[in-house]
């Protein structure tokens, strides 16, 4: 049975470890069983939201254990990168809690915050771009106005060159293996000369450049300080920064008992929110000279 875009979920009827459950009753060997067998799977869990428990016996001490979870091939979670688990209110007829799978539909989404990237450094031509945008013409009334609209318009202009170049550098990405496994095939059954054995060094040390900005770019989002270095880690780092989504994301708040949810309705919340806390803006008296710059 192929597993490679698997996702598996329901009630497992096992614990995987002590963290599981709320009482010291434990006993290691089908918890270690079970792990093993996910790890022969190549399989991770989603991380769940809500409640640490899923299931709960009728006792006046109940026993509170995880045994409901999805779980995924790390290919689907690729597909996938933005699903979530979130545990919903349990029946009172049943012992275990419903979970709830969100696929992480994007669709209708507003525009993502504006992220600078560390692997734009690694790009010969960052530097240039940047001084472009911000010594062209830009207006503002006052120095500060001036300052946040360049501020502005270049996070516009870093978007959509950094956009354009990701769709050259993942043409380039795959002409290039392209062209490094016909000479592999090559090397099979026949010397390659020295022409081509330059070639195919030049073609790699490219490769291995548009990788480790690529590499570069998850670990920033994953926020990890394990970088395996001499390795291409760009899945491991992916994987990473979709857990710390997971874990990040609000899926509800309570207000004087009312329960705010949906995506719009929490961002409208939390912005009039924090409207209402910091107040309208006052006139900054500060001013800025340019002109005046130290290395």
């Amino acid at each position: 049975m192929s597993l490679y875009h698997s996702l598996w979920g329901g009630d497992f009827n096992i614990i995987r470890g002590p963290n599981e459950k709320n009482n010291d009753r434990y006993d290691d060997r089908w918890p270690s069983l079970f792990n093993a067998v996910i790890n022969s799977l190549d399989l991770r869990e989603l991380e769940l939201s809500g409640r640490k428990f899923t299931w709960a016996n009728s006792l006046p001490q109940p026993t509170f254990e995880r045994l409901d979870r999805v779980l995924v091939s790390t290919e689907w979670e690729f597909k996938f990168p933005r699903a979530t688990v979130q545990a919903l209110p349990r029946e009172i007829t049943s012992d275990h809690t419903p979970l709830l799978l969100s696929f992480g539909d994007r669709r209708g989404a507003s525009q993502p915050i504006f992220r600078f990237e560390l692997g734009w450094l690694t790009r010969d031509d960052f530097r240039e771009v940047v001084e472009r945008s911000w010594t062209s013409v830009c207006e503002g009334n006052t120095a500060i106005d001036l300052w946040q609209n360049k501020i502005r318009r270049l996070r516009q202009f870093l978007r959509g060159w950094a956009k354009n170049k990701s769709g050259h550098y993942r043409k380039e990405k795959k002409e290039l293996i392209s062209k490094l496994d016909m000479l592999d095939k090559k090397a099979e059954t026949q010397t390659l000369n020295q022409w081509e054995v330059d070639l195919k060094q030049t073609l790699k040390s490219r490769l291995i450049q548009l990788l480790r900005e690529e590499e570069i770019k998850w670990y920033q989002r994953g926020k990890t300080t394990k970088l395996l270095f001499g390795d291409m880690n760009t899945k491991y780092f992916q994987l990473i920064a979709n857990g710390k989504h997971r874990k990040t994301r609000i899926f509800q708040l309570e207000d004087d008992g009312k329960i705010i949810k949906g995506d719009e309705q929490l961002k409208k919340y939390i912005t009039d929110y924090y409207r209402g806390l910091f107040g309208p803006s006052d006139i900054s008296p500060l001013t800025m000279d340019e002109s005046r710059m130290e290395d």
